[in-house]
């Protein structure tokens, strides 16, 4: 997080510099006019010292400028997108340190190229712009980031629910006791639940808020509706912010207010690693996935049997997953996604994804295209659907060996649906694991003929696949890419003679 005090000094130095090489000067004859040495007038260009008064007053008279100008946070019109980036709260807020980036490594990048730094900030801005990106999607993809610098597996975090547990005297076997949940957050935390004000309104009952936490009496709003594993992860999770002393927070959930910095979305990332740590304690649940995995046949019941015996959600369940794999099974070339749909007919939507070790596809897009409906994350819903009772809801789960069109990349994808009536939203989530000797030999069911292999793409508006009948879009950029090749050859030819 960079302090007031370093973007002042940065800005100063950006300023001195610029207004230096305007007059024709070089550092040697800078500070021989200013009487100071070259080396101190290159730390205080880089943004590493901040002069005296009255070396900045010796400063504004050989450059011919007011010492108010000199002094002043503004920078010239041509280096505005730094000015602008370098007060943004995106990089007050962002945690430098974290990503092993220190503020000076930042700074020398800044002041030894300001003219180009400048015109890459703009572009960025100017990306930003076009796509409506807003300081959230950045924090957020910072966030993603640091999960994939880790391979999603937080020693830290596993610890600290595993001293909850042994502080508490609490029985680790699942699935954990609800009412000794809310026990702990009211005795121990002074919490308040309210199960009835989220009843009856519009918003909750919309299926647009799950839980409110009113900081100022410590009133947690909870939706009645929800399953006992959905209420033991939001509990979980207000166990989380007070047992790791988080302050800043999310108050509602889901969130759809504007996120005020990246320390919020953190918190609330580590808040509910913490609750399915809790809920989901990591030796047992190695053990149980040993079993899953090491079967020879696929047993898609086995998934369900995990959410039963655990008494969790479909998405905690694979985020679950998605956290001990790469750790303990070595698994570390894997994806999650959550796809949602409104209603029956409505656009897919990837709502949530996660990659690590390379960009696996699919991943979101703002192109409003068709995801390919071969994955079995969106063919699942389609099917959870058919397959839904008239009141009620209903959860599958399947597996699909998915192979790239022209590639040799090949993922085993594990994923769970769930879905109500057709005018209710429905969501996948899915796990992918490259398809490799490391998992050929810990999945032993992976050579199970009854495993299904499909032949995948991105999106329809990209897929040159001629019969498939799935396809819910023409593959309008594959013809302008052929269209495109024509003119180039055309052209080529033309300049060729």
């Amino acid at each position: 997080m960079l302090s007031h005090s370093q973007v002042v000094r940065l800005i100063f130095g950006l300023k001195l510099r610029e207004l230096r090489q305007e007059r024709g000067l070089s550092p040697a004859e800078l500070a021989r006019s200013c009487e100071v040495s070259v080396s101190y007038l290159n730390e205080i260009e880089k943004g590493k010292k901040y002069p005296k008064a009255d070396k900045i007053l010796s400063f504004s008279k050989c450059l011919d400028v007011r010492y108010d100008q000199l002094t002043s946070t503004e920078l010239p019109r041509r280096l505005e997108p730094i000015s602008d980036l370098l007060n943004s709260n995106v990089l007050q807020e962002f945690p430098l340190a974290m990503y092993g980036i220190e503020p000076m490594q930042l700074f020398e990048l800044i002041a030894n190229a300001p003219a180009k730094m400048n015109a890459f900030i703009s572009t960025v801005f100017e990306i930003a712009r076009n796509y409506e990106m807003r300081q959230e999607h950045f924090f957020l993809a910072a966030r993603r980031s640091y999960q994939e610098m880790h391979d999603n597996y937080f020693e830290d975090l596993e610890e600290a629910a595993r001293a909850f547990v042994a502080s508490h005297q609490l029985s680790p076997t699942p699935p954990f006791d609800l009412e000794l949940l809310e026990a702990l957050l009211t005795q121990q935390y002074g919490y308040t639940i309210d199960r009835t004000t989220l009843a009856g309104h519009p918003i909750a009952v919309a299926g647009q808020l799950r839980s409110v936490f009113r900081p100022k009496t410590k009133t947690l709003l909870l939706l009645p509706t929800l399953s006992r594993g959905q209420q033991a992860f939001v509990l979980g999770r207000e166990l989380g912010f007070n047992y790791l002393k988080l302050k800043e927070r999310h108050y509602a959930s889901p969130n759809s207010l504007p996120v005020r910095s990246f320390e919020e979305v953190l918190n609330n990332f580590r808040a509910s690693y913490f609750a399915s740590a809790l809920l989901m304690e990591e030796d047992s649940m190695v053990r149980d996935l040993r079993k899953v995995f090491g079967a020879k046949k696929w047993q898609p019941d086995a998934l369900l049997a995990l959410l039963e015996r655990y008494d969790v959600s479909s998405e905690m369940l694979m985020q679950r997953l998605a956290t001990l794999l790469p750790k303990h099974f070595g698994l570390t070339s894997l994806f999650f996604l959550r796809f949602d749909q409104a209603q029956a007919g409505a656009d897919y939507e990837l709502t949530r994804e996660l990659h690590l070790s390379r960009l696996h596809n699919p991943h979101g897009n703002d192109l409003h295209e068709h995801y390919c409906r071969r994955w079995v994350s969106l063919r699942l819903i389609a099917e959870a659907r058919a397959a839904a009772p008239p009141a009620g809801l209903i959860t599958l789960p399947d597996a699909q060996r998915s192979r790239y069109l022209g590639t040799d990349d090949e993922y085993l994808c594990l994923t769970l649906a769930r879905a109500g009536a057709p005018d209710a939203p429905a969501m996948s989530v899915t796990v992918g694991l490259r398809c490799d000797d490391n998992l050929r030999q810990q999945f032993k069911f992976l050579a199970d003929p009854a495993l299904p292999l499909r032949i995948v793409n991105e999106t329809c508006e990209r897929c040159p696949l001629a019969d498939c009948q799935e396809r819910a879009a023409p593959p309008v950029q594959v013809q302008r890419a052929a269209e495109q090749a024509t003119y180039e050859a055309a052209v080529a030819e033309l300049v060729g003679g």
